[in-house]
């Protein structure tokens, strides 16, 4: 199996953390039956700081993700896997994992940095495709 779509598989499991992350610091701050609701209360912004960073931090991911899935998978379509279509999938997957305790501990700089690696990543896979 290509590289790229290992790392498209191991890219959905990055997104349930995400969730996950986002759900639980949101239900820590305002409680079970607020999850368990139907929050007709609308749009309500994240109580504490931890949950607003890891909505922030999903949000982000979220923005970023539909171009990896593109190129991912247009690079297995049109069979140019490998070379540096896989080493951008790789950057980019373990910068957006650094990305999650970088943005959770409220470092400054160093997170965008890694952001700026991850969508490096991305680029490393959009020059496959030439």
């Amino acid at each position: 199996m290509a590289t790229e779509m290992i790392v498209l598989a191991a890219s959905v499991a990055l997104l349930v953390v995400h969730i996950m992350l986002q759900g639980q610091t949101a239900t820590h701050d305002r409680g079970l039956a607020w999850n368990a609701g139907p929050r007709d209360e609308g749009d309500v912004k994240p109580l504490g700081v931890l949950a607003g960073r890891a909505a922030r931090a999903l949000a982000n991911f979220q923005e970023t993700y539909p171009a990896f899935l593109a190129l991912a998978l247009g690079l297995a379509a049109t069979g140019q896997t490998g070379g540096l279509g896989a080493i951008g999938a790789l950057v980019w997957l373990i910068a957006r994992i650094v990305y999650i305790p970088l943005y959770m501990l409220g470092v400054p700089y160093v997170r965008s940095l890694v952001w700026v690696v991850a969508m490096l990543g991305l680029l490393l896979m959009l020059i496959r495709f030439v």
